[in-house]
């Protein structure tokens, strides 16, 4: 996505979208930022990870000569935020930070027309970059793809290390961050190694910062593999509550009792949610209407 010409680096697909469409936050998936909102979807292709089971290779494995690319620039995704009916931008489906100049300009003016703006990354991003970005982005969900350097190195061409720091420094920074978990079987799926996750979510980010167990299915480089059992993904549910963690989902099963949220005080239904529609049933004033403890969630 970089090309040095004369000893200057270009980005080759800066405003070059392979993907556009208007989706619910829920999907993102955010569950605890404007919730119900509409936001307009960005991805172009590439990546900093080469993912195994990646479940949008098509793009995120490609170069912007090898896929249909329709040019949209900062100003015109602004446009047509607008005019969809969108509360936000968010970069997606490939990640955000290899087109990073784009998204930065882009979110500028996003954030001038009182838009919100979101990124959907595997959180490998250096200090500097995401301090400048900080200014201007409102939320991430970050894919925190396993506990280990072995998963890292050997399922992502990749280090958890620098994910982590970033993790830490975006809540530092003050951005809205919610954790991704993608439960791979054999992979990532040690209770022991989720503990340690939960166990670092507590400490470092808070016991409020939304996590979120997915189910896996088999894709691209793993279509050997076998979907998590729904055993497994309870289990990391029950994990991540005996940490403390206040809210903590479960996606990809048929079922909302996991993508619910509940008052962690007196378990009141706070939001009901069916798909990727959600409901606000318990909160009234930002507060829980049985016991009024305070409602971490951005409506």
């Amino acid at each position: 996505m970089r090309k040095n010409i004369k000893g200057t680096l270009y980005s080759l697909n800066y405003g070059e979208l392979a993907a556009a469409n208007v989706d619910p936050i829920e999907k993102k998936p955010l569950f605890h930022f404007f919730l119900g909102s509409s936001v307009l979807s960005f991805g172009s292709v590439g990546c900093t990870f080469r993912c195994r089971h990646c479940q949008n290779f098509s793009i995120s494995m490609s170069t912007p000569d090898e896929g249909r690319l329709r040019e949209i620039m900062p100003d015109e995704a602004v446009s047509l935020a607008k005019e969809y009916g969108c509360r936000g931008l968010a970069w997606t489906y490939n990640e955000p930070t290899i087109w990073h100049e784009y998204a930065f300009d882009t979110m500028k003016r996003a954030k001038q027309a009182g838009l919100y703006t979101v990124y959907v990354t595997n959180g490998y991003i250096q200090e500097e970059p995401l301090r400048e970005l900080s200014s201007y982005l409102d939320a991430m969900n970050i894919d925190v793809k396993a506990f280990t350097e072995k998963f890292y190195t050997s399922v992502c061409k990749a280090k958890l290390k620098p994910v982590l720091d970033a993790c830490e420094l975006a809540k530092k920074l003050g951005i809205h961050i919610e954790l991704t978990y993608l439960v791979i079987p054999g992979l990532n799926d040690d209770l022991n190694e989720v503990k340690q996750f939960t166990d670092w979510v507590s400490q470092k980010l808070g016991v409020e910062t939304p996590v979120h167990f997915s189910r896996f299915h088999p894709d691209y480089e793993m279509t050997d593999g076998k979907m998590t059992p729904l055993e497994t993904l309870t289990a990391c549910y029950t994990i991540a509550k005996e940490s403390g963690l206040c809210f903590v989902y479960v996606g990809n099963i048929p079922s909302t009792k996991y993508e619910n949220t509940y008052c962690p005080q007196c378990n009141t239904l706070w939001v009901e949610r069916r798909g990727f529609t959600a409901r606000i049933m318990g909160i009234r004033d930002g507060k829980c209407q049985q016991c009024g403890r305070y409602a971490p969630l951005k409506l």
